[in-house]
């Protein structure tokens, strides 16, 4: 086991020397989307529409932050159930996110589809969505405003903690 600080953009290399069971403090952005924003954007794929927003090298963060106390600012934002996402994710590597966080195991078919794109898929700790909240340095909605918490939103993180779940060989750590 590693530990590995990294910034956004995170490179191909980078990704590739990343390990199972590894510690990653993340810094730059992500987006956050769940169930409802990866059927939009899948739909929009499928029809061959332009999204909103660029996922080609981008973090997924499966989380619905909750409000913040002050305007502009976010509250608890922990982790939702990965596997809730496992059949939109394979399309979504495909078009070129490169890693994701969450919680929780992967289907066979997501993780085979991470070892295609050489991506990786990141959990992070499962409870703690007001600490992980203190990492946020600035939130933006980026699209599907009208979705509420399930918007996409841009967050700018600083050291956000993570176990590699899954690397880019397909070694998961939530096997034997």
């Amino acid at each position: 086991m590693k530990i590995h600080y990294l910034k956004t953009p995170i490179k191909d290399s980078v990704l590739e020397k990343l390990s199972a069971g590894d510690i990653v403090y993340l810094s730059g952005d992500v987006f956050t989307a769940r169930d409802t924003a990866h059927k939009l954007k899948c739909s929009m794929i499928k029809k061959g529409r332009k999204l909103p927003f660029d996922i080609k090298g981008e973090i997924v963060y499966y989380c619905g932050p909750a409000p913040g106390r002050k305007k502009g600012s976010i509250g608890s934002c922990g982790p939702t159930t990965s596997s809730r996402m496992d059949r939109y994710t394979p399309l979504l590597l495909d078009k070129g996110i490169k890693a994701m966080i969450g919680k929780g195991v992967r289907s066979g078919e997501v993780v085979r589809s991470i070892v295609k794109n050489k991506a990786v898929y990141f959990a992070a700790p499962a409870g703690l969505g007001a600490l992980l909240s203190k990492c946020v340095r600035k939130s933006e909605v980026l699209a599907f405003r009208e979705l509420g918490p399930e918007a996409v939103y841009r967050f700018n993180v600083e050291d956000m903690p993570l176990i590699v779940a899954v690397d880019s060989k397909g070694k998961c750590i939530y096997k034997a």
